[in-house]
């Protein structure tokens, strides 16, 4: 069951974004006969579709070098992977190359050059998160992107600075699949981990949030990487769209 907070709201929704709903006390409900009592979001794929900005910052590397840039589609399934992926595509350059933590560092400013300009909320995260702050239901965001771009990010876009949890790729000393950065949200929670709900769309997430003991959702609209579909990951359930997950849950 989802399990409503008794504590109120910290501040209300910034004046930019769509004015909230009057809060609600929801009935308790349950996912798959799991009690739950918070929610948890990847970010990359799951809650922002940032495939362009990193494409941009990757064919700026290859602008540099006097090479055509790629298409977007080449560089959107491997979002995920983040530098190292991009980098591979772009370039070809393998993470165990001499020149790759220079190349990496390069990447990174082109990334913070063009970050937020091309990307945006997948369509009907805004309903979702509207929806969890108006039934009280805490919720966070669990990123494998380091805080120097995770923590600009989320605090531009209104929708994600209303996050109760925020646990970045060095926030603690392991990145998912390793249960630490899930178990650290819940902890900034102050929820059990088994009361979590974590949605991503890579494998990665979905083999945290089962170390961690939460339940998990599978992204079917992300990027998933070489994957056909979440459900190759066997998470407890999948969702074709954001909006599914209301569906999912009941809300």
């Amino acid at each position: 069951m989802l399990t409503p907070m008794s504590t109120p709201m910290p501040t209300p929704f910034p004046s930019n974004s769509p004015p909230s709903t009057t809060p609600e006390i929801h009935q308790p409900l349950r996912l798959q006969e799991r009690p739950l009592a918070a929610v948890l979001f990847d970010l990359d794929g799951t809650l922002l579709d940032s495939a362009a900005d990193l494409a941009a910052a990757a064919n700026a590397l290859r602008q540099q070098r006097q090479l055509p840039p790629l298409p977007a589609s080449g560089y959107r399934p491997f979002v995920g992977t983040g530098a190292r992926g991009m980098l591979r595509i772009a370039l070809g350059v393998q993470e165990s190359d001499s020149d790759f933590a220079q190349l990496r560092e390069a990447f990174f400013q082109a990334y913070e050059a063009c970050m937020g300009q091309h990307g945006a909320l997948f369509e009907g995260v805004a309903t979702v998160l509207e929806r969890l702050h108006a039934h009280h239901i805490p919720w966070g965001i669990v990123t494998n992107k380091i805080a120097r771009f995770a923590q600009p990010i989320v605090a531009k876009e209104p929708w994600l600075a209303r996050q109760q949890a925020l646990v970045c790729g060095d926030s603690t000393p392991h990145i998912k699949p390793h249960p630490a950065p899930l178990l650290a949200a819940a902890q900034q929670l102050g929820i059990a981990p088994e009361l979590c709900l974590y949605v991503g769309d890579d494998e990665r997430d979905i083999q945290a949030a089962r170390a961690a003991q939460m339940a998990a959702v599978g992204a079917d609209y992300g990027y998933l990487g070489e994957a056909h579909s979440a459900a190759q990951w066997q998470p407890d359930a999948v969702i074709a769209q954001p909006l599914g997950l209301l569906e999912l849950l009941g809300l």
